[in-house]
């Protein structure tokens, strides 16, 4: 594993001044329920996306890795992989999976680094497969990073990333949210998040007793199953802090990513609300020389 000190200092004052969540540390969180099934269904999403059963022998770089989950599910596809983050706690949680599950293994290596880095990004090279599920929504500059992953996409490669939806107003008042969250002294903190969170499964149990089905809403929320392996608790949190904060539209992305040589091959969209878009591109322009 290696760690950027430098990057570490930039990422703590970013922290102290309310202008970042703490992904890592709601990551690590996340590790403590984390279980042979919810890995197995993050597995099985991984695939699904790619319409890939094996990704024996190809190179697979996860840009911005988080709890380290899908660098995991797709190490164990057989890619090898490389993973890296910015937040200093999510690369720890990436390598105490690489220890639970793949100890001194020099086929998945972990790195500290920003996608802005175009310095760092120099040192990592091509891959077959890059991943970025809900990440460059999260850098303050997401054009400039979905610019950024490109040059790391080899010719005939693919590109999976995941960018939360433009809503239009809605995004703006999230983004207000999330701001008012981060800048909440530590202790308040819960206080906002269970608010709204509360706020929220009240008007999802309400449209629920409209429709006449409560036991659908109860049995949601009793038996949460996230085709993603994720935890209830860990997606809500990330929805509610998630700072920085941005939005595109299917269109946008699509056409920013077909002007620089991609072709569409899967999407997924989250039906017009808040949440991800999913995409899968392949590079069909040669690889950018030097």
């Amino acid at each position: 594993m290696s760690v950027d000190h430098d990057v570490t200092a930039v990422h703590g004052e970013e922290m102290r001044r309310g202008e970042r969540f703490a992904f890592g540390a709601n990551w690590t969180r996340f590790l403590a329920v984390l279980t042979d099934e919810r890995i197995a269904r993050a597995e099985a999403s991984l695939s699904s996306m790619l319409d890939m059963r094996s990704l024996t022998g190809l190179s697979f770089l996860d840009v911005g890795s988080g709890s380290g989950l899908f660098s995991l599910v797709a190490r164990r596809l057989g890619a090898h992989v490389t993973s890296f983050d910015y937040d200093p706690q999510s690369v720890a949680c990436t390598a105490e999976l690489k220890r639970r599950y793949f100890a001194s293994d020099p086929q998945w290596v972990i790195r500290q680094g920003s996608v802005l880095d175009l310095e760092f990004l120099q040192t990592l090279g091509q891959f077959d497969l890059v991943y970025s599920w809900g990440v460059l929504h999260h850098t303050g500059q997401m054009w400039q990073a979905l610019a950024n992953v490109d040059a790391l996409v080899r010719k005939n490669g693919r590109l999976f990333i995941a960018i939360y939806n433009d809503q239009g107003g809605a995004s703006r008042r999230w983004l207000a949210v999330k701001k008012a969250y981060n800048r909440l002294p530590r202790v308040l903190r819960p206080v906002l998040a269970l608010g709204v969170a509360g706020f929220q499964e009240a008007r999802y149990a309400l449209i629920h007793l409209v429709r006449l089905s409560p036991r659908a809403y109860l049995s949601g929320i009793l038996h949460y199953e996230d085709d993603r392996g994720m935890s209830w608790w860990a997606n809500k949190m990330d929805w509610i802090g998630g700072l920085p904060f941005e939005v595109g539209t299917p269109e946008a992305v699509f056409d920013f990513y077909r002007a620089r040589g991609y072709r569409l091959e899967r999407l997924t969209t989250c039906g017009g609300g808040h949440g991800c878009n999913q995409f899968v591109f392949r590079r069909m322009q040669p690889e950018t020389s030097g």
